[in-house]
Formats: structure tokens, sequence, C-alpha cells
């Protein structure tokens, strides 16, 4: 199989001086205008490396076989434009524009994608390519052909691929953290050890994809495909997935959350190991560790777990009613549906955990005042939550960090926002009514009336 970086590697390519580059992107710009003398630009098979194309605007340009090797093309527009089997390797292309890009059998390896727009980009197998002396392009006449799109140790963290074509690629080893993976077509992908932490693969389609040994904790996977997807040595624990995806034979080779063999037995002695180290400030007892279990449905309210660590815990319709958990580090925790009415949730863990349907009212998300000589605030971590549609009627979120946070459709009535921090937060549909959000940060903040 021939990698992208072999495109064209018999044909030199035509190196370009930033001078001659900057001609071609002023007549690009009076063709994106509709201006007299504007000409889209054609930059196939042409040298780019290590060139600084940082905010051009290159959507529907010609980059066919392009050598952008370590170019600089941070938050440039290359939306539409033609980028097959280009040479992107070590490219920094951190919030630039590639929806509905052609990178069929581009090479991305090591390139930086960290909150770029992918929506629809095409990352699917090309057809190895040649040019003939009069600049013709022809498919080559022997049977190993096909370049495969590479994005192997790429870095594409928060950026959106919804609706992406990435069948057959090479993402190994890629970090997609937090990355929008929605309706995305990963059929046949070696996605072997690549980060999918948090990231949102709804109607994902993984069929037959290598994800062995991927990290996909609080990934959310409903309605995702996976046919005969390979998930041995995969960490799954905290990912969110539907009942009939559980009982996916392929999935017993993941590495999944566990269940107490005795429960009730278990459940008593460590909370009780647990509420001597608090007496004791540490000196006895020891620190509950509730991670990576599964105690979906338990009664357990009014318990005291506070500090305890809780990562990775699935409490799904659980009932934690008045429970005090100040300090806990829930993150990446399935909470759907749990009922945390009154709890104390001061100074809380919730980075990335589940919250979709879960009962918040009353609840306390303030900060935790820390009695040290330097007075230090502790404040509710409920950054990249998932809170669609849950209720926080009258809860305290006072100075919670709340960026990224998915509140669409929540019930926020009453709630104290005073101070928080909702940058990039998603509000649309939420009902906000008698809520305060004095000297909060809402910049970047989805469907909030300004």
């Amino acid at each position: 199989m021939s990698s992208a970086q072999g495109f064209g590697s018999n044909t030199p390519r035509t190196k370009l001086t930033q001078s001659q580059l900057n001609a071609i992107l002023l007549r690009h710009l009076a063709f994106r205008k509709s201006q007299p003398g504007g000409v889209r630009a054609s930059l196939k098979m042409r040298d780019l490396s290590h060139l600084d194309l940082s905010g051009i605007d290159l959507s529907d340009a010609d980059l066919s076989g392009a050598k952008l090797f370590s170019a600089r093309l941070t938050g440039a527009n290359l939306s539409n434009a033609n980028l097959y089997a280009a040479d992107l390797r070590l490219a920094n292309l951190e919030r630039a524009d590639l929806r509905r890009a052609d990178l069929r059998g581009a090479c991305l390896r090591g390139a930086v994608l960290s909150e770029a727009s992918m929506v629809e980009v095409d990352l699917r197998d090309g057809t190895l390519l040649h040019y003939s002396a009069s600049g013709e392009m022809s498919a080559h006449q022997y049977e190993d052909s096909v370049l495969t799109s590479e994005l192997t140790a790429a870095t594409i963290r928060g950026a959106d691929l919804s609706r992406a074509k990435i069948a057959n690629a090479f993402v190994m080893q890629t970090d997609l953290t937090d990355a929008v993976l929605r309706g995305t077509k990963f059929m046949r992908a070696n996605l072997t050890g690549s980060n999918l932490t948090g990231c949102d693969l709804t109607d994902a389609d993984l069929t037959e994809a290598n994800l062995s040994g991927a990290k996909l904790s609080g990934a959310v996977m409903t309605g995702c495909a996976i046919n005969r997807t390979n998930f041995s040595g995969a960490t799954m624990i905290g990912a969110i997935l539907d009942a009939a995806q559980l009982r996916a034979p392929n999935l017993q080779a993941a590495v999944l959350a566990k269940a107490l063999e005795n429960p009730d037995d278990d459940l008593r002695d460590l909370l009780t190991e647990h509420l001597s180290w608090i007496d004791s400030g540490g000196k006895s007892g020891s620190r509950a560790d509730l991670s990576a279990l599964d105690l979906s449905g338990r009664a357990l309210d009014g318990v005291n777990l506070s500090a305890a660590i809780l990562q990775c815990i699935t409490l799904r319709g659980a009932t934690l009613t008045g429970v005090s958990m100040a300090i806990a580090d829930l993150s990446l925790a399935d909470l759907r549906k749990v009922n945390f009415t009154d709890a104390d949730l001061r100074g809380v863990n919730l980075e990335r955990a589940t919250l979709t349907g879960a009962n918040l009212t009353g609840a306390q998300l303030g900060p935790v005042h820390i009695q040290t000589m330097s007075g230090h605030v502790w404040r509710a971590n409920l950054q990249r939550a998932r809170l669609g549609m849950a209720i926080l009627r009258n809860a305290d979120l006072r100075k919670a960090n709340l960026a990224g946070a998915n509140l669409a459709g929540a019930d926020l009535r009453g709630a104290n926002l005073n101070e928080a921090d909702l940058n990039g937060a998603d509000l649309t549909g939420a009902t906000l009514d008698g809520a305060t959000l004095e000297n909060a940060n809402i910049a970047d903040a989805i469907g909030l009336a300004r």
C-alpha cells in the first residue's frame, strides 16, 4: 500500500517563495470576490513547505499533490479545497476551516488540527497519480496504486469531524480528545492506540475498524455502529453506550467498568473506612476510590464521599439525594439520570462527565474555601460536562467552570451562575428564568440571549 508522501515522488515540485505565493493569493482573493483579474489559486504539485499561510483564504483552491510539510496554516480557510494526496506532515492547521475539503490520500502524520472545522471532509483512499510532461494527471497502471490517507500521531483535539469520511485511513496513535465525530464514517479505519477520550461518536460508523488499545473513556457512542469492530484492550470505562451495544460480543475484549462482587458489604466497608479517613484528617482509615466501578441504579442517598476518587464511575440512574461529594473527582463519569437533589457538590470535579437528564435541583456546586494562609478557592469544575436536559433548578453554580459544557435544554430556573465561566458553553433551549449571571463569563456562549 502506497503512502501519501510517495505521490508524485518522481516529479519535482516547484518551490515557491513567500512573495510568489502572496501574488497568487492576491489573485485568488480577487477571484473569490468576483473582481477583475481574479484567478482561482492553482498550487498543485507546488512546494510550500515551511511557509506561513496563517489566516489565508484558499477556499476552493487546487492544492492537489502540494507539499505543505511543516507549513503554518493556523486559522486558514481551506473549505472545499482540493488537497488530494497533499503532504501535510507536521503542518499546523489549528482552527483551520477544512469543511468539505478533499483530503483523499493526504498525509497528515504529526499534523496539528486542534479545534479545526473538518465537517464532511473526505479522507478516504485515493488513487496514486502522476503528471505527464504536458502537466496532465493520470493514474499509475500497476496493482499497488492506492493512496491511504494517514493521520498517524496527529493532534486533532476538539476538532469537528462530523460526517467526515475516514474509511480505511490510518489514524493510529492520534489524539482525538474531545473531537466531534457525529456520523463520521470510520469503516475499516486503523485507530490503534488513538486517544478518543471525551469525544462524541454519536451515530458514527466504526464497522470493521481497529480500535485495539484505544482510549474511549467518556466517549459518547450512542447509536454508533460497532459491527466487527476490534476493541481488544481498548479502555472504555466511562464510555456512554446503548444497552444493545453493551451486549455486543466484540465489546468483551475491551476494558470495561467492573461490578463489585458483594456490593452491599463492600460499599459499607468502603464508606466506613472513608469516614474514618475524613474524621481523622487522613491519619486512619482510607480514602474511597470507586473509579471504574459500575454502580448503576443503586440507592446511595445521604452518603459522605467528600474528596473521594470516582473517576469514570458508572452511576446511571442511581439516587444520590443529599450526598456529600465536596471536592470529589467524578471526571469522565456516566451520571445519566442520576438524582443529585440537594447534594453537596462544592468544588467537585465533573470534567467531561455525562449528566444528561440528571436532577441537580438545589445542588450546591459553588466553591470551597480552603483554610490555608493563601485562602485558596476551589471551584467546581464542569468543563465540557454534558448536562443536556439536566434539571439545575435553584442550583448554586457560583464561580463554577462550565467552559465548553453542554447545557442544551437544561432547566436553570433560579440558578445562581454569578461569576461562573460559561465560555463556549451551549445553552441552546435552556430555561434561565430567575437565574442570575452577574459577572459571569459568557464569551462565545451559544444560545444565550445577550
